[in-house]
């Protein structure tokens, strides 16, 4: 049965108690998000410990601008036509890098691209963090600004060891209502001149990181190959 965007989101709302969203994404705001739960008791002790932390619940720390922004943002993110252009710029972005022999995940994300560094880089090994590699040498080579998640975010546990993830892949997630044709074929084309020197992209080491969350701060270094 064919149904909305609309309609499929009030059916997955349906089935849950509660959910935590970051308004900075889908909502188009710059700034905000919300806790929503089914439980009257649960929602007034958040309220409660919310005015302590960041502000009354009727605006929760925001401007009135970002809570425009998200009330806009809620209708406009179910749109058919908007949601139509922006998965297909994806896609066109994902069939250009797979036709040119870039190993990207299928199908293409509604939200990003996932390249495997992994192999793309078969030369770095786990521990030298591939996908950090190749999203240094993207940045370095053509400005494009991505994210590792593989070993780099994932490998090191509570207890000090490291051990490799079981994927090495960096994101190439899309703002939306940004990018115009012609930087998705830029995009493409320094993919295509990096494919082509992959071998000279080296690995890279830690010089400093913090107790947690690593990947946001810590330090790194090349690696001579």
């Amino acid at each position: 049965e064919h149904k909305s965007v609309k309609e499929i989101v009030r059916e997955m709302f349906s089935h849950a108690d509660g959910m935590t969203m970051s308004a900075k994404k889908d909502t188009f705001s710059n700034m905000g998000g919300w806790l929503a739960l089914n439980n009257d008791e649960w929602a007034e002790k958040a309220r409660t410990r919310l005015i302590m932390t960041e502000g009354f619940p009727t605006y929760g720390g925001l401007s009135g601008r970002d809570m425009e922004c998200i009330a806009t943002g809620l209708e406009e993110i179910v749109s058919e036509d908007y949601l139509q252009y922006r998965i297909r710029s994806i896609q066109y972005i994902n069939e250009r890098l797979d036709a040119l022999g870039i190993p990207v995940m299928k199908p293409a994300g509604g939200h990003a691209i996932f390249i495997d560094a992994k192999k793309m880089l078969p030369h770095i090994e786990p521990l030298q963090y591939p996908g950090q590699a190749l999203a240094v040498a993207l940045y370095i080579h053509g400005g494009i600004r991505t994210a590792e998640i593989g070993s780099f975010m994932f490998g090191r546990h509570p207890d000090g060891s490291e051990q490799p993830a079981h994927m090495e892949l960096v994101r190439l997630a899309m703002p939306r209502r940004v990018y115009t044709q012609a930087q998705a074929d830029y995009i493409i084309e320094v993919f295509e001149e990096l494919r082509n020197n992959v071998g000279g992209v080296p690995g890279l080491e830690v010089t400093w990181e913090p107790a947690s969350l690593r990947h946001f701060t810590a330090r790194l270094r090349p690696l001579e190959n």
